[in-house]
């Protein structure tokens, strides 16, 4: 299994894979965090298709083959398990040859298709609860992955429509979805988006994703996805809400002591 409960499990990385300098960047602050804290199980995140931008003009990406070749790169030559987005039946298996856990998103939680194709490849499965969707019915997501046969299964809360262009995260989310018997995960950035409200596209309010991620760790939250940029002002996608690199490693040390004292009270 990938998920260890021993240690806190951690999917950080740019939003969209953009280029290999990014990339590069950002798994050589995530090196030095596995090596600061052997309590965290790091697994690098991008994304290689940002395939639901609020816009036809939003950037997607470097598009398939190049977004594996970066994450190739990331396992090969930085030691980091690496997740990605699919977000088609037909993308999966060859997806699987390169990554170690394919994430379903949020939008598309509920596909049936996709969730049997997913769990068939054999990888973890991340798998996204659906904005419009209530905990409980994580139940029902995770009996799909099952029925395909995955091996390992991982639930992420990324918050909950909550009228317009906004979102709220329930903290009873962790602990019910725990009861499915597989580790619960707060997605912390995509948590403080403000969809659609930046004028085609998404916006965000990243003062909020140290107060969200702490309560989600005193919820008994098994894990954090936190999307981080050494330039989120400038990133292709979700600048708003991700976290700046040169604060990760200071957020994460605070996270850390939250989920210790949990452990431990």
């Amino acid at each position: 299994m990938l998920y260890d409960p021993e240690k806190l499990l951690l999917l950080a990385g740019p939003c969209s894979l953009e280029n290999e300098t990014i990339c590069r960047t950002v798994a050589t602050e995530l090196v030095a965090l596995r090596e600061a804290h052997p309590e965290l199980n790091i697994v690098f995140k991008g994304s290689f298709d940002k395939a639901n931008r609020t816009s036809i003009a939003g950037d997607r990406g470097t598009g398939m083959a190049k977004g594996l070749e970066l994450l190739a790169m990331v396992q090969r030559e930085f030691g980091l398990p690496v997740v990605t987005d699919i977000h088609s039946a037909d993308q999966c298996a060859p997806v699987a040859e390169v990554v170690d856990v394919l994430q379903i998103p949020a939008f598309l939680c509920r596909q049936t298709d996709l969730l049997l194709a997913a769990a068939a490849t054999g990888k973890v499965v991340n798998v996204k609860k659906g904005q419009f969707l209530s905990p409980t019915d994580m139940v029902h997501v995770v009996g799909k992955l099952k029925e395909g046969g995955a091996a390992e299964i991982w639930q992420t809360d990324r918050g909950t429509t909550f009228g317009y262009q906004n979102l709220v995260v329930d903290m009873r989310s962790f602990p019910i979805m725990a009861q499915n018997g597989y580790a619960t995960i707060l997605d912390a950035t995509h948590s403080v988006q403000l969809p659609g409200a930046g004028g085609g596209k998404s916006s965000g309010q990243r003062e909020f994703v140290e107060p969200l991620a702490k309560a989600a760790l005193g919820a008994g939250a098994n894990g954090l996805f936190l999307e981080t940029h050494p330039d989120p002002d400038n990133a292709i996608s979700d600048g708003p809400n991700m976290v700046p690199l040169a604060e990760l490693a200071g957020l994460l040390r605070r996270c850390l002591a939250v989920w210790q004292a949990v452990r431990t009270g």
